[in-house]
């Protein structure tokens, strides 16, 4: 059976009905439930040579991984990074891209108590200086690849915390680095007794940095648990299954995705670790070993729908998800027609597990809503007192933390690293602000809006970007687009959008008429973008979002 029935104490077929979900799923675990221990080991003894991970380089070599040999390679991780020095507590940063030694290495960590600090490889000198300084960063785990290395050895003077550089693959680059894949090999399988408590620090986050520098996100050793309703229900994962989310390791994205609730569902992981997105190259991949749940962000379906989807043999396919950013109903209805499957939203942040999603087999996702809150997560619209509103307001979506309704959610984060203040300036009143903005409709079900700060005051009318956005994308001209605000000394602000023209397009005022009565005529004329500029890609965060806040500050200069 899936091992997370032993923490829910039931299937989730076994629930009839989205009440019966809300009200009877439970999680219990023990005092010092550590997930190393308690499901990687549990799996493994009861079934080791079940498949874990299916691994494919950029190159087409593929490993295979069962749960034994996930365990025991884990094992001698925690044996390896002992014999180094790191301690209980100690912060071990891992900018790993996809590779296969991030699984092994994110349980060896766990099991021995140290503190994992995921990051992209994409990080410069200035990143890593701030990174490893805020966070007193012990230890870097890298790639070879992407010239991380060389990143890190510029950044080493100012970084006064780092004690250990560690490379795998099969070239060090210099005397100051230590060679992971021979510690690795000579580190005993002696085991490693547990050492932690569910309240531990496990896993410390850099937030994706839309506005300003990244927070830093801490979660404790209940983390993967809060993820039953990720994998489980959401990505709607199978015993047997082969799941596939695309996300870097250098983001919460992947275990969302690639860990902890796949394997407690029974499914193994499928990792592609390329260098460079090719809608096609994923769409073969899908293909060919057979993925039967994929979840990947917005931003990459919108070029997947740009492929001709029937020549690719998905019949293995089963279940659709997204989370990121919100999707656009073109998107939605583009994949469904080439696919026959539906795509289901999720909803959550860096401080949190998936907290609101359209993933209940007993309803049919509504087009362009964010659903509803996940069990455990008791979410309301509020206005900027804290007061909850009525369906169709727009506010801010907060969720609530007291002690009488059940406190913090499962997988909720702790706080902001080393930053009360900014931890009490989103959290207080037993209430937690996420910044994101939506109504809710009579139904309960959410809509999202934008961020706080991306909501357009335009003549008196609130405008979401999203909306305006979502209207753009219908258009065959439009493969991206972003919509902001730019000062209009009659409007307050106008309507502008930033527009990514699909192939065969080229910006001209004819088309921008165009696109300016498309909106007219599908959405309140209000809405309309007054303004369009046509540009070669939109600013992004190097996870992928795109960052408004950039073109804001480029229209007021």
């Amino acid at each position: 059976m899936p091992l997370y029935e032993t923490f829910t104490g039931r299937h989730r077929d076994d629930f009839v009905t989205l009440e019966d979900l809300q009200k009877n799923y439970k999680l219990t675990m023990p005092g010092d439930f550590n997930f190393a221990f308690d499901c990687l080991d549990a799996i493994a003894a009861e079934t080791p040579d079940k498949l874990a991970m299916l691994w494919v380089s950029n190159e087409g070599e593929e490993k295979r991984f069962s749960f034994e040999e996930i365990r025991r390679l884990s094992v001698k991780a925690a044996n390896f990074f002992t014999a180094q020095g790191i301690e209980k507590g100690d912060m071990v940063m891992l900018t790993m891209s996809r590779d296969w030694r991030y699984w092994p290495v994110l349980m060896g960590l766990h099991r021995m108590g140290a503190v994992a600090v995921p990051a992209t490889y994409l990080l410069t000198a200035k990143d890593f200086v701030y990174r490893m300084n805020a966070a007193s960063i012990k230890m870097l785990l890298t790639t070879p690849r992407f010239g991380v290395t060389a990143a890190m050895d510029e950044a080493l003077p100012d970084c006064p915390t780092v004690k250990k550089l560690v490379v795998f693959g099969d070239t060090v680059p210099n005397e100051k680095w230590i060679d992971f894949d021979a510690g690795l090999e000579a580190a005993p399988e002696t085991p490693i007794a547990r050492n932690t408590v569910k309240g531990d620090m496990m896993l410390m986050a850099f937030s994706s940095g839309t506005t300003g520098y990244p927070k830093m996100v801490w979660h404790d050793y209940t983390y993967p648990l809060g993820h039953i309703m990720t994998g489980c229900f959401w990505h709607r994962c199978e015993d047997g299954g082969l799941h596939f989310t695309i996300s870097d390791t250098g983001w919460l994205k992947s275990l969302w995705g690639k860990m902890y609730s796949q394997w407690l569902a029974g499914s193994a992981v499928f990792t592609y670790d390329f260098d460079r997105f090719s809608a096609p190259d994923i769409l073969e991949k899908m293909a060919k070993y057979g993925v039967t749940t994929f979840c990947a962000p917005p931003t990459m379906y919108r070029y997947l729908i740009k492929e001709d989807l029937k020549q690719y043999d998905l019949s293995s396919l089963k279940h659709c998800s997204t989370a990121g950013e919100a999707l656009n109903p073109e998107v939605f209805k583009v994949w469904q027609a080439g696919t026959g499957h539906k795509i289901f939203e999720g909803f959550g942040q860096t401080e949190t597990t998936l907290s609101c999603w359209t993933g209940y087999p007993w309803m049919q996702p509504r087009l362009g809503s964010m659903g509803l809150p996940a069990p455990g997560y008791r979410m309301i619209i509020a206005d900027e007192n804290g007061n909850e509103v009525g369906p169709g307001v727009t506010g801010e979506i907060c969720i609530r933390t007291d002690e009488a309704g059940g406190g913090k959610p499962f997988g909720m984060f702790s706080g902001y690293y080393r930053d009360d203040e900014m931890t009490k300036s989103v959290w207080y009143d037993d209430l937690y602000h996420t910044g994101d903005t939506a109504y809710k409709d009579e139904m309960g079900f959410f809509w999202y809006v934008g961020r706080t700060d991306d909501v357009i005051k335009s003549s008196g009318y609130r405008i979401g970007p999203f909306e305006v956005e979502s209207v753009l994308m219908e258009h065959p001209a439009v493969t991206e687009c972003a919509v902001t605000g730019m000062p209009d000394e009659e409007r307050g602000f106008a309507v502008k959008a930033t527009v990514v023209l699909s192939q065969g397009y080229e910006g001209s005022p004819e088309l921008t008429k165009e696109l300016q009565n498309h909106v007219k005529k599908t959405t309140a004329p209000y809405k309309y973008p007054r303004i369009v500029e046509y540009v070669d890609a939109l600013p992004k965060t190097i996870s992928g979002k795109i960052r408004r806040v950039e073109i804001r500050e480029k229209d007021n200069m």
